[in-house]
């Protein structure tokens, strides 16, 4: 079976790219910051017959986040499906937010992302198999309140695009998946959560499915499409003229 290494998989969209890939047949390593979550997330994948591994890491200290990155360089173990999905988003203007919040939101979002992607892609490039998803935001294409979330978001949609690019002839995928506003189904809910949002589930299953079609950036909810297929259009062009231009060198 092949294996899906998910991190931030304890709750919401983790959680659902959990209990899709286990359906789909996918052994699993799910990481969290709290063990009590990502446990009850194991264990409904335990009872589909998956193989189930537990990493309970913080990805902002060092030793947790290489902890990771030697499992995903296990080629005794490979991981075929990496799933960046783990985010921190903080609150409150930039120059009033305390420094350390704002470190944490780029350790999770972006050096996290960036050093788990680099210890995934030599095996699978090796095998000629498996794929990247990093999970970005709708936000990632609009100015923040001031703090880091919007532009470390921004960070993941080029950096996927790049690695995208990197991977051409090498049977492996890279793919940004641009989230809107999610439906939350937490007991209760907290307060201002949205309860008409995009279902978790359905974005997975769109996520999965535009990966297979070999796309390299996945926008679930048509009035999101809508906005993003607009504001690539200028990207989308300027990488066709770019690969037209190799072709001529």
């Amino acid at each position: 079976m092949a294996t899906a290494l998910v991190t931030g998989a304890g709750r919401g969209l983790g959680a659902a790219f959990a209990a899709r890939l286990a359906r789909d047949g996918h052994d699993l390593v799910l990481l969290d910051i709290e063990e009590a979550a990502v446990e009850r997330v194991a264990g409904a994948a335990r009872g589909l017959g998956r193989t189930v591994e537990v990493m309970v890491a913080d990805l902002t200290q060092e030793k947790d986040l290489a902890a990771v990155e030697q499992r995903l360089d296990d080629r005794e173990r490979p991981v075929d499906l990496l799933v960046n999905n783990a985010g921190v988003q903080g609150e409150g203007q930039f120059a009033g937010v305390d420094v350390a919040r704002l470190q944490a939101e780029i350790d999770t979002n972006i050096t996290a992302v960036m050093r788990l992607t680099r210890a995934a892609l030599p095996g699978m490039i090796e095998r000629h198999r498996g794929a990247v998803v990093n999970v970005a935001s709708f936000a990632g294409y609009l100015a923040g309140r001031g703090d880091a979330y919007a532009a470390s978001k921004s960070w993941v949609l080029s950096f996927t695009d790049t690695v995208a690019a990197s991977l051409t002839d090498t049977g492996v995928r890279a793919l940004a998946l641009c989230v809107g506003q999610l439906q939350v189904r937490m007991r209760p809910a907290p307060e201002g959560a949205s309860r008409s949002g995009l279902d978790p589930d359905a974005v997975v299953a769109r996520c999965l499915a535009d990966l297979d079609r070999g796309r390299t950036l996945s926008v679930p909810g048509w009035r999101y499409r809508a906005v993003v297929d607009a504001l690539e259009l200028p990207r989308r062009t300027l990488r066709t003229a770019a690969r037209l231009a190799g072709r001529g060198r």
